[in-house]
């Protein structure tokens, strides 16, 4: 077993006991500090538990793709980014509010990383180039959302920022495909 292996196994129950963990928190807020302001619903558990493990099933699959450790990383951010994007939207919405159906616009750059990547059959450099579209949608979407006056500036910049992570997946997949290349040559 190389250390790659060593490091994804550790990795791996990192993630799902985060996952667990993650998801008792509201539990133990509503259960010991009453007056915190959490009240979650069974249905509020129940939609938190699909998404966590939809998000870890997704980092599962997706590193298993490659060995390679900027791969995986890639993985890792673009599935994280994903999530937030999602739990941001259900909490509290990125565009006026988690009731705005402009919110589902969102759902749009997701769409763009997750079928792009089986377009791209998750080789590397096609998945930098697919993570680098999502951040070009996801700018695109804060400039349309700041000319529109559709939020206040400062939200039209957070949702701006939201393309680091599609970019820092993207420049991960880029040094995985690199390595990749070196490897072969």
């Amino acid at each position: 077993m190389d250390n790659s292996s060593k490091l994804y196994g550790y990795w791996r129950i990192l993630m799902w006991g985060g996952a667990a963990a993650l998801l008792s928190l509201p539990a133990l807020a509503m259960r010991f500090f009453p007056d915190s302001g959490v009240n979650w619903s069974g249905g509020d558990f129940a939609v938190m538990g699909a998404m966590l493990l939809i998000a870890c099933a997704a980092v599962e699959i997706g590193s298993r793709m490659s060995s390679n450790l900027p791969y995986r990383a890639g993985v890792i951010v673009a599935v994280g980014t994903a999530f937030l994007t999602v739990w941001v939207n259900l909490a509290v919405g990125m565009i006026q509010g988690e009731g705005n159906p402009m919110n589902l616009v969102f759902l749009g750059v997701i769409g763009i990383a997750l079928f792009g990547a089986f377009g791209v059959r998750f080789a590397a450099r096609g998945m930098a180039i697919v993570m680098a579209t999502a951040a070009i949608a996801q700018v695109a979407i804060a400039i349309f959302v700041a000319i529109a006056g559709l939020d206040k500036l400062y939200t039209a910049v957070l949702i701006g920022l939201f393309a680091l992570p599609w970019l820092l997946s993207a420049g991960l997949f880029q040094i995985a495909a690199k390595q990749k290349g070196m490897a072969t040559a």
